[in-house]
């Protein structure tokens, strides 16, 4: 029984230090976003920093509902970590002007 609770309370230790890494990388694609001018996006051949902007809220939001719900909310949270994460990985590094380029077909 004793082994069980442990098991349990390291489970949702784990699910909360998750929760809030989804919340920081949220949070730091959001302030990106809001950094960055709105012609850099159509530049790049981007969706339009209104769409990507309404994408981080959103994220941000859900990852913040999940650090406060008991358990998280599982899918939504992972959904919101795809869409921040994708934001980092190809929007921030084209918009910023230190992408591109690397790939010339």
């Amino acid at each position: 029984m004793n082994m069980m609770y442990t098991a349990q309370l390291i489970e949702y230790y784990l699910m909360i230090a998750l929760s809030v890494v989804i919340v920081a990388l949220a949070v730091w694609a959001l302030v990106d976003c809001l950094r960055r001018g709105a012609d850099r996006f159509a530049q790049e051949g981007k969706r339009t920093k209104g769409f990507w902007l309404g994408m981080t809220v959103a994220s941000t939001a859900v990852a913040l509902l999940g650090v406060f719900s008991q358990g998280g909310i599982g899918f939504l949270q992972l959904i919101g970590a795809c869409i921040a994460c994708v934001y980092l990985a190809d929007v921030k590094p084209a918009v910023s002007g230190k992408g591109g380029g690397w790939y010339n077909y």
